[in-house]
């Protein structure tokens, strides 16, 4: 269906005020936007009517309303992206005969949204409400993976930021990059016995508009039935649900490219 112009126009002005550190003047709104200088003001004026834009008069500045703050507190409250993902994640257990589990990044942990568990495999410790830390798993190194060098160093500043459950898995911020280089590299993360001994885990990161990493998708399996026929049908299956996720959210897949390296 046609876009309706003015609606679009709105929207690029709210996105614009909220990408910013600070408010700002019409004239640069103008200029980035480049939009009519009539248009600006009207969509301005309609906005803060609405209470989705604030107007600074000593500054001449715009900012984001208290109606955006409301907006942002609606999405939390109906957990859009657990509803959008319960589906394909359902799906990706059916057909990989595992659980499956949704993680966020929360700081140096991961934090699980969602899972969908599998009949007759073993319970996990990746329960909705869990943290664990994001470098020993395949859903947190998922995520890291996406993110700049400098966020990965402030993230881990010293070798007491590298938490453990078993003694295996990076200890210093250089073994974490090499590790992130190598999941960038097969467009995947793996974890073999570091959260729990004798399962492995596979996952993928999901992206948002802006290219940070919104959730990431894995599943977790035996690592007695980790074949490399088995390991390489898992990625698949979990890119081809990430890939779902993300044109469900307007994102896209994190890491996965035109080839996967198994």
């Amino acid at each position: 269906m046609p876009l309706v112009p003015s609606v679009t126009q709105a929207i690029a002005v709210l996105q614009y005020l909220g990408s910013r550190p600070a408010p700002t003047r019409a004239s640069v709104i103008i200029t980035e936007l480049g939009l009519p200088r009539s248009t600006v003001y009207q969509l301005l004026a309609t906005l803060q009517q609405s209470g989705f834009v604030a107007h600074y008069p000593e500054d001449r500045t715009y900012g984001l309303g208290f109606g955006a703050y409301e907006l942002s507190a609606g999405y939390s409250r109906q957990a859009p992206l657990q509803r959008l993902a319960r589906i394909p994640m359902a799906a990706l257990k059916d057909r990989t005969h595992n659980s499956t589990h949704l993680g966020v990044l929360h700081g140096r942990e991961v934090l699980y949204v969602l899972e969908e568990r599998a009949p007759r495999r073993p319970l996990l410790v990746t329960a909705v409400g869990v943290r664990l830390p994001a470098h020993i798993t395949a859903s947190g190194r998922a995520l890291l993976a996406t993110l700049p060098p400098e966020q990965v160093r402030a993230l881990y500043p010293d070798p007491e930021s590298f938490a453990h459950r078993y003694p295996v898995g990076p200890h210093t911020l250089s073994e974490l990059r090499s590790m992130l280089l190598d999941v960038r590299r097969r467009g995947y993360a793996t974890e073999h016995g570091e959260v729990t001994r004798g399962l492995c885990s596979v996952a993928t990161a999901v992206l948002d508009r802006t290219g940070y990493p919104l959730a990431s998708i894995a599943v977790t399996y035996p690592e007695e039935h980790a074949t490399p026929e088995l390991t390489a049908s898992v990625v698949r299956e979990v890119v081809r649900t990430a890939a779902e996720l993300g044109r469900r959210v307007g994102g896209s897949v994190g890491l996965c490219g035109d080839t996967i390296d198994p």
